[in-house]
């Protein structure tokens, strides 16, 4: 009909939804290649797509950058880097939707502690309620896995505060561009030199692109969309269900089955993330890879 706007339009809530399941699907297939290639080689291969879609979209400007605005996004494509491959590290070893809980209670801490509210240290003691509850049915844990969880975990704190001091440096997503290609040069020796061999085969190469399809572009693109008509608090909320879309994929795509407990232990974290969205901190940011 004349007049009326015929175009589809999706509820940016449903784009952060997509976007969180499809880094939680894509860490799945990752986690079913890791019997034939090791985690790093997966990881590489999706920092290599995210870093060709940002840079391709963004075309950075370079010149006239000051030596500050070089050190800070350094220092994020450091810890990109690190937060993927520690994550992944640890899905090779424990659950993926343990991983995730644990990995969570960094950006949570950081909200936390930017409050100024003593009811919210509730939060971090219900999350870390939760860390302790995994420690009770520790079957499927092992410290390794526990320990990359945790690196991921400061990390990721370690990215969403780099993320604020790049977006004031560099306009759009010039900064995270950069980052991506500073953190896949990051991880470039390890793939081309002892996993060099893993990169010959080219179903390997096409899986690893779409894990970086699923874990990177599209979450991105959902992300980007969704946070031009949603509230920072909104987004956070949404983002707090992260730990859950981790174990529903790892149940469906590599048929991961979490206790009781572990499931209790999953929503303690969840809740104490939503409690401390709700008492005005944000506790992440959106990580594309």
């Amino acid at each position: 009909m004349a007049g009326r706007d015929s175009s589809v339009r999706v509820s940016p809530i449903w784009l952060v939804l997509i976007g969180i399941l499809s880094v939680q699907f894509g860490a799945g297939v990752a986690k079913t290649l890791f019997d034939e290639v090791a985690p790093t080689t997966i990881v590489w291969l999706r920092l290599v797509a995210s870093a060709l879609v940002l840079l391709a979209v963004a075309r950075p400007a370079l010149r006239g950058r000051t030596g500050q605005d070089w050190m800070v996004v350094l220092a994020f494509g450091l810890a990109l880097g690190l937060m993927n491959w520690s994550i992944y590290q640890s899905f090779a070893r424990i659950p993926i939707g343990l991983a995730v809980t644990i990995e969570f209670v960094g950006p949570l801490t950081l909200a936390v502690l930017g409050s100024r509210r003593p009811r919210d240290l509730l939060w971090v003691g219900l999350a870390g309620l939760g860390v302790l509850l995994l420690g009770l049915q520790p079957g499927d844990l092992t410290w390794a896995g526990v320990g990359f969880a945790l690196l991921a975990a400061a990390t990721w704190a370690a990215y969403i505060l780099l993320s604020a001091q790049t977006g004031r440096r560099w306009p759009g997503v010039d900064g995270l561009a950069v980052a991506s290609l500073v953190a896949t040069l990051l991880l470039t020796p390890l793939a081309l030199g002892r996993y060099a061999g893993e990169l010959a085969d080219g179903r390997i190469l096409l899986l690893g692109a779409l894990v970086g399809l699923l874990s990177s572009v599209i979450p991105y693109t959902c992300e980007l969309v969704a946070l031009r008509s949603m509230e920072p608090a909104v987004f956070s909320i949404l983002m707090s269900v992260e730990p859950a879309a981790a174990a529903l994929a790892g149940l469906v795509v590599v048929h991961e089955v979490l206790g009781p407990l572990q499931l209790l232990a999953m929503a303690c974290v969840v809740v104490a993330s939503v409690g401390a969205t709700r008492s005005g901190a944000t506790i992440s940011e959106p990580v594309p890879d």
